[in-house]
C-alpha cells in the first residue's frame, strides 16, 4: 500500500472515529420511539422488558407519553418495570429500573424478571403492554424453567459463552430453559393488547432470537436445544435433561392465539448504522463498500477474510479505488483457547487483523461492540493504523502471543489502543470500518 495523507480530508483514525460516532447515533432508539407511539389505552399502559439499552428505551417512551397524553393522575395510567446491565441505568419518573449481571445471569435479574412476568399475568382486557427489548435481553431477563436453578443457568451461561457458540444457537438454549423467554411473556400477558419494541442485536434481525424472543413466537424445538449442547460438549444438570425431554415445557409456536394483539416495532438494527457510517464517509470523499450487516464466525477468521478484502483494495482497486472504507456488522464469536486472557470479540478480531496486514501501510482500523462493552471488560473494542505493529515492536509486545491466549484487551491496552466508551445504551452488535488509502 502507498500512502497518501493528501487524499484524506482528516487523520486515519479522526474518520474512523467519525465513523464510529455516525454508526452510535443512528442506533439511537430515542430516535425512533417518537415515531411509533401507541394509542392511549382504556387501562394502564405497563412497560415492561430487559436489555442494554430498555432503560434508555423506557425514558424515551415515558417522556413521549407524558407529552402526549399529559401530566394528571399519571401514576395511575403509567407504570412498569425494565431491567438492564448494571451501568446502562437511565431515570424514569414512573417506570423502575433494574440493574443485573450481564452475560452471566446474577440474582437480581432473576427477581425482576419474576415481577415482570407478574406484571404481565395481572394485565387486563383495557390495558395495554409496551416491551422495551434489546440485546442482552437473554441474560437480563433470567427466570429459569420450574427445576432449574439460578446456579445451573450460571453455569450454562459461561459454558456457552466459552463454546464459540453463535447468538441464535446460544439464545436457543436460553429460551428451552427459561420461564419467560421464547414467546413466554406475551402468553402471560396475553389479556392485554402488547406492543414490543425492539432493537436488533442480531444477524439478520429475527425478533425471535433478539433477548430469545420473549413476546416472540418460537420457531425451535427442545429437540434444537438439545443438539446445539451436544454440538459444543455442553453437559447438562439432570433438571434440565428432565425439562428438555417434556414437550409440556415446549415453547410457545407460531400460530398460537397469545400473539394475535401483539405488534412488533423494529426500532434499530445493524444495517442502520453500517449506512450512516457509510454517508458520513461518502461525505468526506471516500469510496464505501459494506460488506454486510450479518457476518458471522471465529473472530480472528473474519479478521483474516477482511484482511484479504483490504489488501484487493490496496492492490487492485477491487471492489473500490482507494481511498475506501470497507464496513461491516454481525456478531463474530471466540472460542476461549487460552487461561486468563482479557478480550472480547472485536479485540479480539482487531489483534488479528493486525497480525495479519504488519507488514502493510497505508491502513487504519476499528472495530467495536455498540452497546460500549466488548465482552466482560471496560472497553467498546479498539483502533489501530499502519503504526500500530511498529509500536508493538518497540514495546516488546507479543501480539501472536496474546491472541494464542485471547488476551486482546491487554496487546490494545499496552498500545494505548483501546476504545472506551462507556455504556452507550443502544446495541445494535459489532461495527468494523476498515479504512485504506
Amino acid at each position: 500500500m502507498t500512502l497518501q495523507h493528501n487524499s484524506l480530508s482528516a487523520s486515519p483514525r479522526e474518520i474512523l472515529q467519525k465513523l464510529m460516532t455516525a454508526a452510535l447515533v443512528a442506533a439511537d432508539p430515542a430516535v425512533q420511539i417518537p415515531r411509533h407511539m401507541p394509542e392511549q389505552p382504556k387501562g394502564k399502559t405497563i412497560v415492561i422488558g430487559a436489555g442494554k439499552a430498555s432503560a434508555h428505551m423506557a425514558r424515551s417512551f415515558e417522556e413521549c407519553w407524558i407529552k402526549e397524553n399529559g401530566s394528571k393522575d399519571i401514576a395511575n395510567r403509567l407504570c412498569g418495570l425494565v431491567v438492564t446491565r448494571y451501568g446502562h441505568a437511565a431515570p424514569c419518573e414512573h417506570i423502575e429500573i433494574v440493574e443485573a449481571s450481564h452475560p452471566v445471569p446474577d440474582e437480581a435479574g432473576q427477581k425482576a424478571a419474576g415481577r415482570i412476568l407478574e406484571m404481565a399475568q395481572n394485565a387486563g382486557p383495557d390495558d395495554l403492554i409496551v416491551c422495551m427489548i434489546s440485546g442482552g435481553g437473554s441474560a437480563l431477563l433470567a427466570l429459569p424453567a420450574p427445576g432449574i436453578t439460578l446456579e445451573d443457568k450460571q453455569a450454562i451461561s459461561k459454558a456457552l459463552l466459552k463454546s464459540g457458540a453463535t447468538i441464535s444457537e446460544m439464545n436457543c438454549v436460553r429460551k428451552h430453559l427459561s420461564a419467560i423467554k421464547g414467546g413466554r411473556l406475551a402468553l402471560a400477558g396475553s389479556r392485554a393488547k402488547m406492543i414490543t419494541y425492539l432493537v436488533s442485536d442480531v444477524p439478520g434481525d429475527d425478533p425471535a432470537i433478539i433477548a430469545s424472543g420473549p413476546t416472540i413466537p418460537d420457531p425451535t424445538t427442545q429437540q434444537d436445544a438439545l443438539a446445539i449442547l451436544k454440538r459444543y460438549d455442553i453437559a447438562l444438570p439432570e433438571a434440565a435433561n428432565k425439562l428438555l425431554a417434556d414437550p409440556e415445557h415446549e415453547t410457545v409456536k407460531p400460530g398460537h392465539d397469545c400473539f394475535n394483539d401483539n405488534d412488533v416495532v423494529m426500532l434499530s438494527r445493524p444495517q442502520d448504522s453500517l449506512m450512516a457510517a457509510a454517508s458520513t464517509a461518502q461525505d468526506m470523499g471516500l469510496n464505501t463498500v459494506i460488506l454486510g450487516d450479518a457476518i458471522e464466525g471465529e473472530s480472528r477468521e473474519i479478521a483474516i477474510m477482511h484482511a484479504g478484502i483490504a489488501r484487493q483494495v490496496a492492490t487492485h482497486d477491487q471492489p473500490a479505488q482507494k481511498p475506501c472504507i470497507l464496513l461491516s456488522g454481525g456478531e463474530t464469536t471466540v472460542t476461549v483457547r487460552g487461561d486468563g486472557g482479557r478480550g472480547g470479540r472485536n479485540a479480539e478480531f482487531m489483534l488479528s487483523l493486525l497480525l495479519q496486514l504488519r507488514d502493510e501501510t497505508g491502513f487504519a482500523a476499528l472495530a467495536i461492540d455498540t452497546d460500549g462493552i466488548d465482552g466482560s471488560e471496560d472497553n467498546a473494542g479498539a483502533i489501530m493504523d499502519e503504526h500500530s505493529w511498529q509500536k508493538a515492536r518497540d514495546r516488546k509486545i507479543d501480539l501472536a502471543d496474546h491472541l494464542d491466549r485471547n488476551d486482546a484487551y491487554s496487546a490494545f491496552e499496552k498500545l494505548d489502543d483501546l476504545i472506551v466508551t462507556g455504556p452507550t445504551l443502544t446495541n445494535v452488535n459489532d461495527f468494523r470500518a476498515i479504512l485504506i488509502f
